[in-house]
């Protein structure tokens, strides 16, 4: 069974109950696929047993052995990714988009692509399972593709273990990331939070759930932070027949168990929270498609 935790905007608490989901009883094979800012591995330190590069797409560079300073390449980039400072010219990486025009327009063939490298996907053990994650550079593209890596590599090491669950910790938003996460899954966990952005983002990304026609289920954390909002969302929900599996108060203990790099479930088992989350974690995963 494979579910991703997702959120259609950023500091619901996605990744906390992803972590919680992780380590309620059994063992799990965990995915990190937040690639852009992964953070479950802070968490729980997994072993590194294998780690490969990915390659997310090339970036231009100049031989200024060879380079005339012409600015012919400038004025052809696109992306504003090449500028003339003193008259000599400079290409800024983090803009490049890897299209290798200006390498073909040199008269000099000064400029090179050379591939981005610096990404890794890692995998290993952790305290509860196994855990898969990504860790894409700075500046280069998430278009899915590490995503994709992580998911294909927790299925193998699913199958290999013998593990029956893999628990998705996925991006927020909406974009190519979100949809690599959820492509093909048993089940989707959307986590919001009583705001009117977070009621606005969670109807766009129950819009693209239903796109893929899996099951959805919304869980309101910190729900008692403003009551008015919690009504309104569950409302929404009922009024468009979405499953709202569970409202979660906002609880300092949260922050005082990621202190001790432990999720709340294993932090406090036996907190009121803590039991809340079991509820709506059997509430899910014993939910029929």
């Amino acid at each position: 069974m494979e579910i991703a935790v997702i959120s259609g905007k950023g500091g619901t608490g996605k990744s906390s109950l992803s972590a919680a989901f992780a380590t309620l009883n059994g063992k799990v094979v965990l995915a990190d696929c937040d690639v852009d800012t992964a953070n479950l591995y802070l968490l729980f330190n997994p072993t590194h047993e294998e780690e490969i590069v990915y390659i997310g797409g090339n970036k231009a560079v100049i031989n200024y052995d060879l380079c005339t300073n012409c600015g012919i390449c400038k004025s052809y980039c696109r992306f504003d990714a090449i500028s003339v400072i003193n008259g000599k010219v400079f290409i800024s990486g983090i803009p490049c988009d890897g299209c290798f025009l200006c390498s073909h327009i040199c008269p000099e063939k000064a400029i090179t692509m050379v591939r981005n490298d610096k990404s890794r996907m890692y995998s290993g053990s952790f305290r509860n399972g196994k855990m898969v994650y990504g860790r894409l550079a700075p500046g280069e593209e998430n278009s899915g593709k590490l995503v994709n890596m992580v998911r294909e590599k927790a299925k193998l090491t699913a199958e290999e273990n013998g593990l029956k669950t893999i628990i998705l910790d996925g991006p927020p938003g909406i974009g190519c990331p979100v949809i690599s996460t959820i492509t093909g899954v048993d089940k989707v966990v959307i986590v919001t939070e009583p705001t009117i952005s977070g009621l606005h983002d969670l109807q766009r990304t129950v819009e693209v759930v239903q796109k893929f026609n899996l099951p959805a289920f919304v869980i309101i954390n910190k729900y008692d932070l403003n009551s008015s909002m919690s009504r309104q969302i569950k409302e929404w929900c009922i009024q468009n027949d979405i499953a709202l599996v569970g409202q979660l108060p906002f609880d300092r203990q949260m922050t005082e168990a990621m202190v001790q790099s432990k999720s709340i479930t294993e932090y406090k088992p036996d907190l009121d929270f803590s039991k809340k989350i079991k509820l709506i974690w059997n509430k899910i995963a014993n939910q029929k498609k």
